[in-house]
């Protein structure tokens, strides 16, 4: 049997969105105006942007003011002592600095870097003396799957919602796309126990497949331009399934650049 083929569709015309925006009906809008109609098994991938954005998670760095830990350390790595505030009330702990650069642990558990804290692509809200930049979501799992039940109501089929943004990597240079925000599918595929090509029993093999599906949708996206932050994909070649984002999360003790 040969697998189906994975196809992923970036959804022209979304409109440029703001707080309170009704994701699913945009979503509904963009998917009729594009010709699809959802099938058991789609997933729709979205850029961790809009999904901010919807949610107002906006801040006017004007109205921040740094404690002084915030302000020694922007002293040390060069940076603005709000963002570095907001930085830390984002984060569990600080791993790495430099000038330039911060490290964290977010509070959702990754690795990353300025807490995910965005100043590209980001407008105000009607106040043009503002400095806006634009955090993660509150918590991304959960508005993945307040997406997903609303298409799942809208539409009567089975789907899963994958909401990504873009990380470096300790190992390689360049930022790919990562999965945040997981509801409906895998985001682990653990494959030990199975037997490969050649009969040999698989004893460590466990695949990121959010993770793969990020990156190729962000590779659909694109990375400078905000356009088409909507991706829908048909043949991802695992059951769906519940899912969550802590699949993902390589625990403290197994984690060699700690």
């Amino acid at each position: 049997m040969h697998p189906q083929p994975l196809t992923l569709t970036p959804l022209s015309g979304i409109p440029l969105i703001k707080p309170g925006d009704d994701l699913v009906a945009i979503l509904l809008k963009a998917l009729v105006e594009n010709q699809i109609q959802l099938m058991d098994g789609d997933i729709l991938v979205l850029a961790q942007k809009i999904v901010s954005k919807a949610e107002g998670r906006l801040v006017d760095l004007t109205t921040v003011k740094p404690a002084e830990e915030a302000i020694q350390l922007a002293e040390q790595i060069q940076k603005d002592p709000r963002l570095i505030q907001l930085i830390l009330q984002e984060s569990r702990a600080v791993l790495r600095t430099r000038p330039g650069t911060i490290i964290v642990e977010h509070r959702l558990g990754f690795v990353c870097a300025n807490a995910g804290i965005d100043h590209s692509n980001v407008a105000g809200q009607g106040n043009e003396a503002g400095e806006w930049v634009l955090l993660l979501p509150e918590n991304p799992d959960a508005s993945a799957e307040r997406v997903r039940q609303g298409m799942i109501a809208a539409s009567g089929k089975t789907v899963g919602v994958l909401i990504i943004d873009s990380h470096g990597r300790a190992w390689r240079m360049g930022t790919v796309g990562v999965a945040i925000g997981v509801a409906g599918l895998p985001a682990l595929m653990d494959l030990r126990g199975m037997d490969d090509l050649f009969g040999y029993t698989l004893r460590i093999t466990q695949v990121g497949v959010a993770d793969e599906l990020a990156a190729a949708a962000s590779l659909v996206m694109g990375q400078a331009a905000e356009g088409t932050p909507v991706v829908h994909v048909r043949g991802f070649p695992y059951p769906l399934r519940d899912g969550s984002l802590n699949e993902l999360i390589r625990p403290k003790e197994q984690d060699l650049f700690r």
